[in-house]
């Protein structure tokens, strides 16, 4: 049994989800990995379902959804099932080989050793460390976690990233079902809530490499959720009572 669940959400990613899985399961630390795969048309399932009978039955785990629900609602699916199934570290990641699988153990000494509720793979905490993006690609993020810096006042430069370590408390006192963005800005208002409710928080140097196969997923109507939705989120913050990190 691992203490360590890693959340991989997908849709269409059969290039990318075997090579994911195994690259994971090379580490010297032991992980455990669920896949959330919304109604892939392109077999991302039957991959994940081949290797879960054949080869890693006690870690390797799947939930099929029907259709594109949304990255925000398959995180809180599987933040759920990792709560249920008593996982101490619960991470977010891409399928895609954007997050480096090596740095999972970075992020996770920063919460297991080091003592933080929260750890974030960030691009932009020492700089821009993003590869083969378009610069306005590279841009709207980098000026779009600046800009969710100085409306909210939460201080972490890559807010928008989807490289994450959670500790099991700090999912299980937010409010789950009150996440209301499903695209972009549901990392934003994860990291808000969090800040709020007083988890400690580090970000942790990674290098973002973008995607080599298969296709983004990224759209404009998504990034303007982000850009309106931080304005909410910082009325938000004047208002509503968060429920805060217990101390023992």
């Amino acid at each position: 049994m691992s203490d360590s669940i890693i959340i991989i959400p997908t849709y269409n990613e059969k290039e990318n989800i075997e090579k994911i899985i195994r690259a994971i399961f090379c580490l010297k630390k032991a992980f455990h990995i669920l896949v959330i795969d919304d109604g892939s048309p392109d077999g991302t399932a039957v991959i994940v379902k081949r290797l879960m009978n054949d080869e890693f039955t006690d870690r390797l785990f799947i939930l099929e959804r029907k259709g594109k629900l949304g990255l925000g609602t398959a995180y809180i699916a599987g933040f759920k099932w990792s709560l249920q199934h008593d996982y101490e570290y619960v991470f977010e990641m891409d399928a895609d080989f954007s997050h480096n699988p090596a740095d999972l153990e970075r992020l996770y000494a920063a919460c297991h050793d080091e003592g933080y509720d929260m750890s974030i793979g960030s691009r932009y905490v020492t700089g821009v460390n993003v590869v083969n993006w378009p610069m306005g690609r590279v841009l709207m993020s980098y000026f779009a976690s600046k800009y969710v810096r100085l409306i909210t006042g939460v201080r972490i430069h890559d807010t928008t990233a989807g490289f994450v370590c959670y500790k099991r408390q700090v999912l299980s006192t937010i409010d789950l079902d009150s996440i209301r963005f499903k695209g972009y800005a549901f990392q934003i208002e994860m990291k808000f809530t969090a800040y709020k409710s007083g988890f400690s928080i580090k970000e942790v140097p990674v290098i973002f490499i973008n995607r080599v196969e298969g296709t983004s997923k990224m759209s404009g109507g998504i990034f303007s959720e982000a850009v309106f939705g931080v304005i909410r989120l910082r009325f938000d913050g004047w208002f509503k009572k968060y429920n805060k990190k217990q101390t023992s």
